[in-house]
């Protein structure tokens, strides 16, 4: 074999690793330009087993590769010299002669080769770790040269590159195709997100909509604000959506979900070794989310030491896994959402300050459902829609029930009115959702909100005090402006004294009409 035509063989194997066509077509090639090299009637590559105590026939080529071929594997407590080839990096040649071991032939009981037949080992192994090896038999009792030897060596060793980047690229592939199809159930069991923040009632919601619609846009970070249950990870679904990576992945994670010993893990990847129970080289939501939207679910709650290591990805487009040293270029956009006062987390040293500031850089607070109460037939209409694609049936909610509802409190927000509506079309086999399967926690309803002219009137008779909760409210956060001068924010501001963030009692002062004192 030429020169010329080893760079050959040797450049499609990179080519071939580097297109991502599959791992069996570079095997397939690959054992073919090894043959080239040293013609034989069979050249196979065997595969190291997740434990790294048994080889697997992954492919095999030339005359002598039949099916028994192919389905054969060995022990290698049964191949010391197998596994000495393995540790030093170097071929083994004709096992038949080498008595020292006592090996015999790795495909004794399969192929019927004469003793001393031409028999080679080549190790396949990066510089991480062991593959497996690659075998070459011939049929005659001639052995392979030196010059041979040492051509099949430097080939095994690109071929093992290429295989270990061609099985890299499959399994990214399938994971990201395992996460789309997540996405794909998360997204439909969550409701029609995006058509419940542009219909929206409430003039707040869709304001917030307007600007998530304007930040889409560009690749600016976005911190998601809000109490647990009311969307954060809906308004990210949608704000990826808007945007123009919508056609690349979204990939969430819930940071107070995973323990703080796995997480790293999770977010940056690792490799085969990295810990016990790393058993294969696995990718992390950052790889996983390459070119689309990464979704930081509760962010406050990440632990301290790694909040460092995400401001280094953030800042430097690279994530290194767990156990690896060769870092990874990401091309993702950063989405976070919390429940926490990020604030005060920075101020109590519990949160940096650092990263903050790298993330807060457009914030979008989501209002509580109980300050956007109009949009309860909006919800309810989205999430049982998802309900009914799942149980194949429809449903919808009385006018009777939505009064019900609207009387709630709703501590949990969103994801409480999705229990509930869960709850009824458990309850009954009809499909009008009424009061009586409407289930809601005892002492948990907001006061009536009887029309303002009935609550006159009842003043006016001598009876208790019947406004609305809303005419309430309206006269109560007015009393506390006059107290504070119109002043909002600050120790001595209207936002602490009524015990809510700035920008919520802003969002409240316009759902209300209530003008700024000055």
């Amino acid at each position: 074999m030429s020169a010329l035509d080893l760079t050959r063989d040797l450049k499609q194997l990179v080519r071939l690793a580097s297109l991502g066509d599959g791992v069996d077509e570079l095997l397939r090639q690959g054992l073919d330009g090894v043959l080239r090299i040293a013609p034989s009637d069979m050249a196979a590559v065997l595969t190291l087993d997740a434990v790294g105590e048994r080889l697997d026939v992954r492919a095999a080529r030339g005359t002598l590769a039949n099916p028994a071929v192919r389905r054969h594997g060995i022990e290698l407590s049964r191949f010391p010299s197998i596994r000495e080839a393995l540790a030093t990096r170097r071929a083994h040649i004709n096992f038949e002669d080498d008595h020292s071991h006592g090996d015999g032939d790795p495909y004794d009981g399969v192929l019927d080769l004469p003793a001393g037949h031409g028999c080679m080992v080549v190790p396949l192994v990066t510089a991480d770790r062991p593959i497996g090896v690659l075998t070459l038999d011939r049929t005659r009792c001639e052995p392979f040269t030196p010059p041979v030897v040492d051509l099949v060596e430097i080939y095994a060793q690109v071929f093992a590159l290429a295989l270990e980047n061609a099985e890299q690229k499959a399994m990214l592939l399938r994971q990201v195709e395992a996460a789309r199809a997540r996405d794909a159930l998360a997204a439909e069991a969550s409701g029609d997100g995006h058509g419940v923040l542009e219909q929206s009632r409430s003039p707040s919601v869709r304001a917030l909509a307007d600007r998530a619609r304007r930040v889409a846009a560009t690749d600016t970070a976005v911190l998601i604000l809000g109490e647990t249950g009311t969307g954060k990870e809906r308004l990210a679904r949608a704000v990826h959506d808007w945007s123009p990576r919508a056609t690349g992945p979204f990939v969430a994670i819930n940071c107070a979900a995973i323990p703080a010993n796995l997480i790293e893990s999770e977010l940056f990847g690792h490799t085969r070794g990295a810990f016990t129970g790393a058993v294969k080289d696995r990718a992390g939501r950052f790889v996983l989310a390459n070119g689309g939207t990464l979704l930081l679910d509760e962010v406050g709650e990440l632990p301290l030491e790694l909040q460092a290591k995400l401001l280094r990805v953030l800042q430097e487009g690279e994530v290194t896994p767990v156990g690896g040293d060769r870092p990874l270029k990401v091309d993702v956009r950063v989405l976070a959402a919390t429940h926490v006062d990020l604030d005060a987390a920075a101020a109590a040293g519990r949160f940096r300050s650092d990263l903050l500031y790298r993330l807060n850089v457009f914030p979008l607070p989501l209002p509580p459902l109980r300050e956007r109460l109009e949009d309860l037939p909006l919800l309810c209409a989205a999430l049982l829609k998802a309900l009914g694609a799942r149980k194949g049936r429809t449903f919808d909610v009385t006018p009777e029930g939505l009064a019900h509802l609207a009387r709630h409190t709703w501590p949990g927000n969103i994801r409480e009115l999705g229990n509930v509506l869960e709850r009824a079309t458990i309850l009954t086999s009809a499909e009008a959702l009424t009061p009586d399967v409407l289930d809601l926690p005892r002492g948990a309803q907001a006061p009536s909100r009887a029309p303002r002219a009935a609550a006159e009137s009842a003043s006016l008779d001598g009876g208790p005090d019947l406004r609305t909760l809303e005419d309430v409210e309206r006269d109560h956060i007015r009393a506390v402006l006059r107290h504070t001068e119109g002043r909002l924010y600050g120790a001595k501001g209207a936002a602490k004294v009524l015990g809510m963030k700035p920008t919520t009692l802003q969002s409240r002062m316009k759902k209300l009409g209530v003008e700024r004192v000055e």
